[in-house]
């Protein structure tokens, strides 16, 4: 270990949500309260909306219902920006491998997880608390390791190799969760009157992040959150989860629980399909509640343009009607955005928009 990663590792030690679980205390930390009119509705927490849209996808290797497809999900991102899939190819038992060994990586003694600690936003393995543990303002009730996913080869080396299984299990829902997002990206563009191989290789070459996250039983749930409301930077953000805890807000302000439906995989829409789009796509906005009773586990494999390359709206989507409306900006821009600002403060895809 390198002299400044152990630097790194003092400036942004912490105690890791799960260490506070395990503590059994009724109360939780002031640091991670919440201001009264950020904190959850406890009574939306267990009542899941049920008018989201679900997508099979099935539709799609249907001649004649292939089209009906495509308008649900056009639907679903003029509307949401949000959708949930079923029939996607994936293996439910791909999915559930991936959390399962997620949930045995948590649960290692807190100085193998360590290993992984940095406050560097860009490092390609990183294990931490919160959002950004060293600048946030309120700390959020998660543990995460974050790791980049493509080119897969590049980067599973890097990745935890205790618990024994988890650089094949997560390696191999990696692999197929990049294959369904280059179908769904193709299906969004197309969606959008775009060709369908629009920014092909981009996409293909484009950067993987999985974000594996972990939300243990928290005392007072109705004080906190596991993530703060924000969008995500990117394409499409893609979501494996073992129970209900995500909630979306729609255009009206209102959020919405997101209910689970077994071997489902959740879609949002990121700030870059907004850009590309010239505003007719909206990312969602959404956060992550937390529960008194058990761990919630989810991986979100978030996709973007390669790191540093410049994304705007799309020629043919800039006409008399709808102006240029962005300016260009890159997930490498966002990263640092980010390493020096909360979610609270102003939004990256803010600082692109043209008044």
């Amino acid at each position: 270990m390198t002299e400044q990663r152990e630097i790194e590792i003092s400036e942004c030690s912490f105690i890791s949500a799960m260490t506070l679980t395990l503590d059994h205390d009724a109360n939780i930390p002031e640091r991670y309260v919440l201001p009264l009119l950020q904190r959850p509705n406890p009574s939306l927490m267990d009542h899941p909306s049920t008018n989201l849209p679900v997508i099979d996808l099935s539709l799609l290797n249907d001649p004649l219902r292939r089209s009906q497809a495509i308008n649900e999900i056009h639907a679903a991102c003029n509307k949401l920006g949000f959708f949930q899939v079923i029939n996607h190819g994936i293996p439910i038992s791909v999915m559930q491998d991936a959390l399962d060994t997620a949930k045995d990586f948590f649960h290692l003694p807190s100085k193998d997880k360590m290993r992984f600690a940095s406050a560097n936003v860009r490092e390609p393995v990183r294990y931490g608390t919160s959002m950004n543990h060293g600048i946030d303002k309120v700390f959020c009730w998660r543990d995460f390791i974050k790791h980049y996913a493509n080119p897969l080869s590049e980067w599973i080396h890097l990745w935890p190799s205790n618990p024994p299984t988890y650089r094949e299990k997560v390696g191999r829902y990696a692999k197929a969760v990049h294959i369904l997002q280059k179908q769904l990206m193709g299906i969004v563009l197309e969606s959008l009157g775009l060709k369908e191989n629009y920014l092909h290789d981009e996409i293909e070459d484009g950067s993987q992040v999985l974000t594996v996250n972990c939300y243990p039983p928290c005392p007072k749930p109705d004080l906190t959150l596991g993530i703060p409301p924000h969008s995500d930077y990117g394409t499409l953000t893609i979501l494996n989860q073992n129970q209900q805890g995500l909630q979306i807000m729609d255009q009206d302000k209102i959020w919405h629980p997101v209910p689970f439906i077994e071997g489902a995989l959740t879609v949002q829409l990121g700030d870059q399909i907004e850009v590309m789009s010239n505003g007719r796509y909206k990312s969602t906005f959404h956060r992550a509640t937390v529960n008194n009773e058990s761990n919630r586990l989810s991986i979100a494999s978030l996709h973007s343009m390669p790191i540093e390359k410049k994304v705007g709206p799309a020629p043919q989507l800039v006409d008399e009607q709808y102006p240029i409306a962005y300016r260009e900006g890159s997930f490498g821009e966002f990263l640092d955005h980010i390493s020096n600002k909360c979610l609270s403060d102003i939004r990256y895809i803010d600082t692109l928009r043209i008044q």
